[in-house]
């Protein structure tokens, strides 16, 4: 399960960090400590139903995700379809989750990365939207990404999150499938 995000405390809280904030989320449910690991990432390992799972924070910075995530995949010794990659999708309105099996980057340049250096975008992907209908208009989407959730969107952003956390719960509980027709509706 890898968050993107980027590290360091003045990112803490922007929306491009909801795939940090996932991974908190999980960690907290399932008592698990993020370490360094032997890359560049963050790694904790749980087992949740007979499984063993990997939670992976990059420390790599949003653009250069792949890197982590493919050195990673090498230690752990993953397959594409094992690892899931949570992100934020600034096309999605704030609140919707969209579990795919595979695709495109969607103009993301953290998952750009991740299929860059697998040299494949078949890997499943959690996106978590934090669009908002307030970003000022002519706004750069880079500066907007950056910021910190409004004051009035929060609640809604910490409840993303938490559902977020619901859904890779089960994926790893039901799979994939019953996952995406749960979860892909509207919040």
């Amino acid at each position: 399960m890898v968050g993107l995000g980027n590290p360091g405390p003045e990112y803490r809280e922007t929306r491009h960090n909801v795939g940090f904030m996932v991974l908190e989320e999980l960690c907290t449910r399932w008592r698990c400590v993020l370490r360094e690991g032997r890359g560049e990432y963050y790694s904790g390992t749980v087992r949740r139903d007979e499984r063993e799972i990997v939670l992976l924070a990059p420390t790599t910075y949003m653009n250069n995700s792949g890197v982590a995530v493919r050195q990673a995949m090498d230690v752990f010794t993953v397959g594409l379809d094992q690892c899931l990659v949570i992100a934020d999708d600034f096309a999605l309105p704030l609140g919707t989750l969209r579990l795919r099996r595979a695709g495109s980057d969607g103009g993301h340049n953290g998952l750009s990365s991740v299929v860059y250096h697998l040299e494949s975008d078949a890997f499943p992907r959690l996106r978590c939207g934090i669009g908002s209908p307030a970003m000022p208009a002519g706004e750069e989407t880079a500066t907007f990404v950056l910021s910190p959730f409004e004051p009035g969107e929060r609640e809604a952003a910490a409840a993303m999150v938490r559902r977020a956390a619901d859904a890779v719960e089960s994926v790893v509980q039901a799979g994939i499938e019953k996952t995406m027709n749960v979860f892909n509706k509207a919040p």
